[in-house]
């Protein structure tokens, strides 16, 4: 059973009807201690990262989400703002601490070439998809997908394999991570039509075959 993690800062309506919609079993973790029952969990997020870190904490989610990713090992799918939220720092507005699952920083988007807006919005195709990505299994280019965000995941030197696809937008950004098993979007697979319900679907799959 997944819990997609309510925080107060995501949008959790659209991922509930898009797990919905693949037929996936999920509740809505509105109490830290409801993730004890989850089997794997979803982060969702929208906003800025030390809103959303704030939120977390106030809320009494770091400890739980500590226990069930680091030491139980739940599997964990982050999106869009809750894929950054898994670096070990942001630098979005000032300098914040993230949950530390993944080695790399959340930087701002600074296109070579200023043609290139900032926001990144909109849809956008996925590139230098990784054979062995899990989370991208049968995704057939073009894979276009949704997104929207001015800051982006990177790796620490060293640790470039986490990243499975990225994305140009004026510069080469990461689309999608994986590290054993944690996964992340930059985009909105649930706003991203059927490539988005399959990534989805492959991590509900995945998440079956680790319970």
């Amino acid at each position: 059973m997944i819990g997609i993690v309510n925080y107060q800062a995501n949008n959790l309506r659209s991922v509930a009807n898009a797990l919905k919609a693949i037929g996936a079993e999920f509740f809505i973790a509105d109490e830290p201690a409801r993730l004890a029952k989850a089997t794997a969990i979803v982060l969702p997020g929208v906003g800025a990262f030390s809103d959303s870190m704030t939120n977390l904490r106030r809320l009494g989610f770091i400890e739980p989400l500590q226990q069930a990713v680091r030491v139980e090992k739940k599997p964990v799918l982050g999106l869009c703002l809750g894929m950054q939220l898994m670096a070990e720092k942001s630098f979005e507005f000032g300098e914040h601490e993230g949950l530390g699952w993944l080695q790399g920083t959340v930087e701002k988007i600074e296109p070579n070439d200023q043609s290139f807006r900032v926001p990144h919005m909109g849809w956008n195709n996925l590139e230098h998809i990784s054979p062995a990505s899990m989370l991208l299994q049968s995704i057939v280019q073009p894979a276009v997908v949704y997104f929207v965000h001015s800051y982006y995941f990177k790796p620490v030197a060293g640790a470039e394999a986490v990243v499975t696809s990225t994305v140009s937008h004026g510069l080469t950004l990461t689309a999608t991570v994986e590290k054993d098993y944690i996964f992340g979007c930059q985009f909105h697979p649930e706003k991203s039509q059927q490539a988005g319900l399959l990534i989805l679907q492959n991590f509900v799959e995945y998440t079956k075959q680790h319970a």
